[in-house]
């Protein structure tokens, strides 16, 4: 046990200070998690209206990924983390004092784009400070400070929402600025690492041509959208299906199975990366695409909510075995000088999938019944999984 939880032990400072402000960071995340409710409840909006503000602000954080990251790529991280994020802040303190309905939803939009930017920086800024062999556990480590901040966040975000609205929005800007404060601050940028890798030089010309220097990594953001697609479904079609089976009590099912999703991810990130450790990220990857097809595809007979409990950390371990090496396979076939910017194409790969997701899973189950979705979702989820496979067999033999 004790090997076990010196797993994040020995990483370069600057990175357990990513780690707090990531946790500080999504547990202000106040305003995101009951966007929704605030466009119906306090502006009014009818549902269809709603859905649309929300998918447009979805969409926004997609331009907001490739602008980011190319000022990342150009101004530096920090600079760039700087301003995106505090214009994020800003422009979410602003919502707390304005009641134009139409200009609080261009804020929102606009804080969006911003915050879109972000992500990208920070998996470049981790890249950046650890080598090779640490990126794993950093990656971890960075991943399991959002989820802490996420399982503890919309708790308090609750009571803000229903008693100091106001405060919904300046807590969220307020933990932002804390944030960057500790980037900014404590964060240091060492010199580039010699990775003994041709993939990480300083590359010369546009995206496009660093992409098509690189085809695997293009196949491996295709087979991303795959990923990407299966996870939607824990919150579109789970919800619905829910509902279907416990007709009332599904809502209050559905928030206790994200919660199971969350305290998955807190308790068991560390026991999966120490396991996993001696594998090659796209084999870990490969390896969570299989728990996505039995989690999701379990879902078919799974009627009681034991059974879904099962279910659900099931999914949420192919979820961790995922995301802790993401960004390893990436960083590690990534030029130094364009790391930003393939983080932004990796935002594009996994919105697309999500939105694909919902769109087409939601002809499917119209046209077929909402029992229909978990095979066609599993067998998606092992589409991917074969293909990460059969791409780790590609480079092991190029190599």
């Amino acid at each position: 046990m004790r090997r076990i939880f010196s797993t994040y032990l020995g990483l370069p400072r600057s990175i357990y200070i990513v780690f707090i402000a990531q946790i500080i960071n999504r547990f202000g995340d106040f305003v995101r998690p009951f966007l929704t409710l605030f466009l119906t409840r306090n502006l009014s909006l009818d549902n269809a209206t709603a859905g649309a503000v929300v998918m447009t602000v979805t969409l926004a954080s997609v331009p907001g990924a490739f602008v980011g990251g190319k000022l990342s790529d150009q101004l530096g991280r920090k600079k760039a983390y700087a301003l995106f994020q505090g214009l994020a802040g800003v422009l979410i303190f602003s919502c707390a004092f304005i009641s134009n309905p139409k200009m609080l939803i261009l804020m929102l939009v606009l804080a969006a784009f911003f915050n879109g930017g972000v992500r990208p920086m920070i998996n470049a800024l981790v890249t950046d400070i650890l080598p090779p062999e640490e990126r794993q556990r950093g990656f971890s480590l960075t991943y399991l400070g959002i989820n802490i901040g996420v399982a503890v966040g919309p708790i308090v975000a609750g009571f803000l929402f229903n008693h100091h609205l106001k405060l919904l929005f300046l807590g969220d800007a307020l933990t932002t600025a804390i944030a960057i404060m500790l980037v900014m601050v404590f964060v240091e940028l060492e010199k580039a690492h010699d990775t003994g890798s041709s993939m990480e030089d300083h590359e010369e010309g546009t995206l496009l041509q660093a992409l098509k220097r690189r085809p695997l990594v293009v196949v491996f953001l295709g087979l991303n959208v795959l990923y990407a697609l299966t996870y939607a479904q824990n919150g579109f079609a789970l919800p619905i299906t829910l509902g279907n089976i416990f007709a009332d009590n599904g809502p209050r099912n559905f928030g206790f199975l994200m919660s199971i999703n969350a305290v998955t991810c807190v308790s068991m990130t560390v026991f999966i990366t120490h396991l996993t450790r001696h594998l090659k990220p796209i084999e870990t990857i490969t390896l969570g695409g299989l728990f996505y097809a039995a989690g999701f595809g379990m879902i078919t007979f799974a009627h009681t909510m034991p059974l879904l409990i099962v279910s659900t950390i099931i999914w949420t371990l192919g979820e961790i075995m995922v995301s802790i090496c993401y960004g390893v396979y990436l960083a590690n076939r990534t030029p130094q000088n364009f790391r930003a910017r393939f983080n932004a194409l990796s935002n594009l790969s996994w919105a697309s999938g999500s939105l694909l997701g919902t769109y087409f899973i939601g002809m499917f189950m119209d046209a077929a019944g909402v029992k229909a979705v978990w095979p066609l979702v599993s067998a998606v989820a092992l589409l991917g999984s074969a293909g990460m496979f059969a791409l780790g067999r590609v480079e092991k033999t190029n190599a």
